[in-house]
């Protein structure tokens, strides 16, 4: 099983890049997001700095909630922090699986895959540690733990 510090590494990734692109740099996230020739938000309506600029920080925020989760080694906080990836990956996947149609097969593709996966880390956050003998085994480094 992977070990939450690894996804919480990636949700923190997904995070630092997207967050960081669309706060320090809303323009061009919303002209050329997510890169390589793509266009997904400039597609979906006009231009708003503060609308950009407020999911880019809201990114960041969970970022920052997965570092913390990963220097706190508790299993408590990575599934925290998985709640709050999980609620906001939901209605965020929701709408734009209900906004494809601007969209070629490739991009379907793309939302579906990028979206869903950050989703999917959130839930694997969520759940709880394994079991051995009917006790929850501590995470390394969690009070407890060898």
């Amino acid at each position: 099983m992977i070990r939450p510090r690894v996804l919480l590494a990636v949700t923190a990734l997904i995070g630092t890049f997207v967050g960081g692109w669309a706060t320090f740099w809303p323009a061009s996230f919303y002209d050329s997001f997510p890169g390589f020739g793509r266009i997904w938000i400039a597609i979906d309506g006009p231009y708003n700095e503060h609308l950009v600029r407020d999911v880019g920080s809201l990114y960041l925020a969970l970022a920052g909630a997965s570092v913390a989760a990963i220097f706190s080694r508790s299993r408590d906080a990575s599934r925290v922090v998985g709640v709050a990836w999980t609620v906001f990956g939901i209605p965020h996947l929701a709408y734009h699986l209900a906004h494809l149609e601007p969209l070629g097969p490739l991009d379907v593709v793309g939302h579906i895959v990028s979206l869903g996966g950050s989703l999917a880390l959130g839930i694997v956050l969520m759940l709880p540690g394994r079991r051995s003998g009917g006790h929850r085994v501590a995470d390394q480094g969690e009070e407890g733990a060898s």
